[in-house]
């Protein structure tokens, strides 16, 4: 198990989104993301976590930040948990445990553990979130991200 830590430089990783496209860490050099790891899709407390997010995509954007979620479901079953919540973020597939793995995101039974990384421009970690509690999470990311700019 990888152990990230704040400063690290992020593993290059590579995966494919809800939409079938692949989507790599190289392609989002000079960019400040999200990154959030969720047990599995449409399961209750997976569902508030993405729809919070979803409810806070406007002041996350207008803070600069992109926003994924990761889980180890397939692309059909992100599509579907994407389209019926109407989340407006991209949700990457990692069946194979790759992304979890580098992240140090396994949990049990196969899926991913819920944690969350803030992704600084220059590719280090910025901020973890090891053991997420999913009521009033993106309100810390958030206040984070208010007092880092």
């Amino acid at each position: 198990m990888t152990e990230l830590k704040v400063g690290d430089t992020v593993p290059a990783w590579r995966t494919v989104a809800d939409d079938g496209r692949e989507v790599e860490s190289a392609a989002l050099a000079g960019r400040r993301y999200v990154l959030y790891f969720y047990p599995r899709d449409d399961t209750p407390g997976c569902t508030r976590e993405a729809c919070d997010f979803r409810d806070s995509f406007a002041r996350l954007k207008g803070a600069g930040v992109e926003v994924f979620g990761v889980s180890t479901d397939p692309v059909a079953r992100h599509k579907k948990f994407k389209q019926k919540h109407a989340l407006p973020f991209m949700l990457l597939a990692d069946p194979e445990k790759k992304l979890v793995a580098a992240f140090g995101a396994e949990g049990s039974l196969s899926t991913a553990r819920r944690m969350t990384f803030l992704i600084s421009p220059d590719g280090r970690v910025e901020k973890i979130w090891p053991r997420v509690k999913v009521k009033g999470h993106v309100e810390e990311i958030l206040r984070a991200l208010e007092q880092t700019g």
